[in-house]
């Protein structure tokens, strides 16, 4: 069973989709793949090496922003293929700082000062 990407962007309410999130390979998550059978094996190491990997230690936050998870389902031995696009915000910080940071502007017409935004 699949979904076609129309399908996919027109049931979102706000989809995220821009040229940005295919400049760089996506982060891959394999679930489920640590049995000893030759074909589980086999599937983890063709999955591995269809992306590059990515040291998670040193890559910019930045530049991922995409996540593939393969999970395989021993039982029926059906693999179940998820893509997410991810997003990078700031934590702990306040609203109005957020958009700053995100390179939104805010309406500060209200306001007298920016330290009453941050």
């Amino acid at each position: 069973q699949y979904s076609l990407i129309k399908d996919v962007v027109s049931s979102l309410k706000r989809h995220r989709m821009h040229e940005q999130q295919f400049t760089h390979h996506p982060l891959l998550v394999l679930s489920n793949f640590g049995l000893q059978q030759i074909q589980v094996k086999l599937m983890a190491s063709m999955f591995q090496n269809m992306f590059p990997s990515i040291n998670v230690h040193r890559a910019n936050l930045n530049s991922i922003k995409r996540c593939l998870l393969i999970s395989y389902d021993a039982e029926t031995q059906l693999l179940d293929f998820r893509h997410y696009s991810v997003k990078v915000v700031p934590v702990g910080v306040s609203k109005g700082l957020k958009k700053l940071l995100q390179e939104k502007f805010p309406n500060m017409s209200r306001l007298e000062d920016i330290s009453e935004l941050l």
